[in-house]
């Protein structure tokens, strides 16, 4: 009995371990670029919001008469902000950017001409 050639298999199982490797390795790469690039993404968001929020921060502080002055949408900056007064004394505002909302906040002001 002569004892089956496996020389041939052996290095097509190899081949195919390789193959294996080479996909797992690629795969590998793809997601940690991905996620590098996510990271690079949320850090720029989260810096715009900061700075919107900040920008916020001081639209809080305006008094009834600003507030006043600028209800209805306009340019602030680089973002688009919307003022309403739903009532008498209640203020709301928002700061969207491209369409998409990065803050709102309410901001209660009393009648003081009362």
């Amino acid at each position: 009995m002569r004892a089956p050639r496996r020389s041939g298999f052996v290095l097509l199982e190899a081949i195919v371990a390789l193959a294996i490797i080479t996909i797992a390795g690629v795969a590998a790469a793809i997601a940690v670029r991905q996620g590098a690039e996510s990271v690079t993404r949320v850090t720029a968001t989260e810096a715009e919001v900061r700075r919107a929020s900040a920008f916020l921060d001081a639209v809080a502080l305006w008094p009834r008469a600003d507030l006043d002055r600028h209800l209805g949408d306009r340019a602030e900056g680089p973002w688009q902000m919307r003022v309403d007064r739903p009532l008498p004394t209640l203020y709301l505002v928002s700061l969207s950017d491209s369409g998409r909302q990065l803050l709102r906040t309410a901001i209660y002001r009393p009648d003081t001409a009362q």
